[in-house]
């Protein structure tokens, strides 16, 4: 059984699709593509797809991620293309790898986040953040199904900047807009309870009274490993490609004999 690991993405208008929304987009794109799914056993067999941490509804995100298993091997760039070409525009299929090391969920350990604040001036952004990094403590409260739960937001946020629009250009603007716009980029360690782009908006209500005149449009830019040397989210599908080029030669040609023929045949 070969298991492939995507990285997918939520754009534009396509960031209100819940999660179960994109479940059922994408068991129709694996049908159209006529990929060759492992099915689960009993009586309602279903394709065995594994989700990992998936961003709420009605937030953009470059990085969602999720694996796959196959009953025959297919390779997997070709395979990222055919998914591609079958998913909603905005949901799109943007990179692949086979999986050859364990434990993707337990790498993703943080997240990186952008919010666009229209109506916010840079100065009032930055001053929001600067108070916020300098709180001890920032508690807020979310509603849960057991009621309202107050909890430390401050704690899992490893940095928070305040950035203009010609700084933060290397990412498309989801809302774009010729108004005033703050962006706020955070990096967000993941936690018990999590820590989401709204409870951070809270807290930076709480500690300076930054109150956007319209909701922030958030994206998650990143997730993957935090790097505590560095700082930075790293790339969670990389061990899986630094696996694949440690493979002798004799085994690595014969891989990518077995997958074309497979390939061509399911086009």
């Amino acid at each position: 059984m070969q298991r492939i690991r995507l990285r997918y993405t939520k754009r534009g208008r396509l960031r209100f699709t819940s999660h179960r929304d994109f479940q059922r987009a994408f068991e129709r794109a694996l049908r159209r593509a006529e990929v060759p799914m492992a099915y689960s056993a009993g009586f309602t067999p279903h394709p065995k797809v594994s989700y990992a941490n998936a961003a709420p509804t009605g937030t953009g995100s470059e990085a969602e991620y999720l694996e796959i298993a196959l009953t025959a091997t297919r390779d997997p760039e070709k395979l990222k293309e055919l998914l591609d070409e079958s998913m909603p525009v905005g949901l799109d299929i943007i990179d692949a790898v086979e999986a050859r090391t364990s434990g993707l969920a337990d790498r993703l350990t943080a997240s990186v986040w952008e919010l666009r604040l229209d109506g916010v001036t840079v100065e009032e952004a930055a001053r929001a953040a600067e108070a916020f990094r300098a709180a001890e403590t920032v508690e807020v409260q979310r509603r849960t199904k057991n009621g309202m739960r107050t909890f430390d937001a401050r704690e899992a946020v490893v940095s928070l900047e305040a950035l203009d629009a010609a700084q933060a250009a290397d990412v498309p603007a989801d809302r774009p807009s010729d108004k005033a716009c703050a962006i706020l980029r955070l990096v967000v360690r993941h936690v018990t309870p999590a820590v989401r782009p709204d409870d951070v908006l809270s807290g930076l209500r709480a500690v300076a009274d930054l109150a956007p005149p319209v909701p922030a449009a958030v994206t998650r830019l990143a997730q993957g490993l935090f790097d505590e040397e560095t700082g930075t989210v790293t790339d969670p599908l990389a061990p899986d490609r630094e696996a694949a080029q440690a493979l002798p030669p004799t085994e690595a040609a014969g891989s990518a004999t077995a997958t074309v023929p497979a390939v061509e045949g399911s086009a």
